[in-house]
């Protein structure tokens, strides 16, 4: 076997290891309260309204940024005054949102000493700066007072009071490394 057609195999096999996909991660509750200490002062607090966990993958872009925010948003998290269930997000209730970064929903726990691995997400710099970018876009579709953050890159202690529970997972559209659809295009996966 020619050297050039193993090593395209070779990178074709490694390439397959990687997961297909990626995508920015949001775990979102729906809160009575909420609030983000550091160092033993308050940093930021809501009432009634959602905490964002924001977690960046390290291939996210700003086209991610726009889709999460949209969805979290719109999220129908709260009954109607007539009782309908999920009719309602933080616009319509006029309620508030807590961001807080958690790079820590890219671990995982792959190594035999079951240590968390956090390969996969943004490193701090170019986070800070998409995280900073996110809560941004936020403010110019809603009301910008209504958007809280924690302390980036700071130990937080984050407290919260859950409304139900309710706890959805907001995720941006998964981006497809484009070895993986010329695959599915020709029916090899």
């Amino acid at each position: 076997m020619p050297a050039r057609k193993f090593s395209l195999l070779f990178i074709f096999f490694l390439l397959s290891l990687l997961p297909p996909a990626f995508s920015m991660r949001i775990v979102l509750q729906r809160v009575k309260s909420a609030s983000v200490t550091v160092d033993g002062q308050v940093v930021s607090s809501i009432g009634p309204g959602t905490l964002a966990l924001v977690g960046l993958h390290e291939n996210d872009t700003e086209q991610d940024l726009h889709y999460c925010a949209k969805r979290v948003l719109g999220a129908r998290l709260w009954p109607s005054e007539s009782g309908g269930q999920w009719r309602h997000g933080v616009k319509q209730r006029d309620y508030e949102i807590l961001c807080v970064s958690q790079f820590t929903l890219y671990g995982t726990l792959s190594n035999k000493k079951q240590q968390p691995d956090y390969k996969v997400a943004m490193k701090s710099q170019q986070a800070e700066q998409m995280y900073n970018a996110f809560l941004q876009i936020l403010r110019q579709q809603y009301q910008p007072e209504k958007i809280q953050d924690g302390l980036f890159g700071a130990m937080m202690d984050v407290s919260l009071v859950n409304d139900g529970p309710v706890t959805v997972m907001v995720e941006s559209e998964p981006q497809t490394c484009t070895i993986c659809e010329a695959e599915e295009a020709n029916g090899k996966v």
